[in-house]
């Protein structure tokens, strides 16, 4: 397994081992004590989720507030752009993120801490996207920043994209002082 560290503390590329030939591949998705020893991820998982999406469906940027999750996101079809966004106004890279395809074809997992907003854009017709979670879900602490926030001003490999009501309504972060 392969760990690349990001420009943002604490969120990791991880590239798992995939072992393949002419019957298809075998790969580990998750195992407690490698990605503790090689990632520096000790935490508990407790809630996982698969989400299926059509291209252009833009989901987030989510958090939550009291409780953040830690996530563990891969792509088992298709392909996304995945984003980790620092949301805290006294880190030093606040209103910075970091942005990584995933895909069914290059096996990459993004660990985005607790503490982060994350979201991702559908780049292939469909998606299988997977999330392994530090804390369970709960509906009356989400929050959000806008997808098209000026401060995180990202750039999105689609611009015509699909949002819920709720990610429509989320605006975007402020200038700290």
């Amino acid at each position: 397994m392969q760990v690349t560290q990001t420009k943002l503390a604490g969120v990791l590329i991880i590239e798992p081992k995939v072992f393949g030939d002419h019957r298809g591949f075998f790969k580990e998705t998750f195992n407690a004590q490698r990605y503790k020893e090689l990632a520096g991820i000790d935490l508990t998982f407790v809630q996982d989720n698969h989400s299926r999406s059509r291209k252009g469906v833009l989901r987030g940027l989510h958090y939550q507030k009291t409780k953040p999750q830690g996530k563990l996101v891969s792509v088992t079809r298709g392909a996304v752009y995945d984003i980790a966004a620092d949301i805290n106004p006294k880190s030093p890279t606040y209103g910075q993120y970091v942005g990584v395809e995933l895909t069914e074809d290059n096996h990459r997992q993004l660990w985005v801490p607790p503490g982060y907003a994350h979201g991702f854009v559908v780049i292939s017709d469909e998606v299988d996207f997977v999330y392994k979670c530090t804390d369970y879900y709960d509906p009356s602490d989400e929050g959000g920043v806008a997808w098209n926030c000026s401060l995180l001003n990202i750039d999105w490999p689609i611009s015509d994209v699909q949002l819920s009501e709720k990610d429509k309504a989320y605006a975007g972060l402020k200038t700290h002082v």
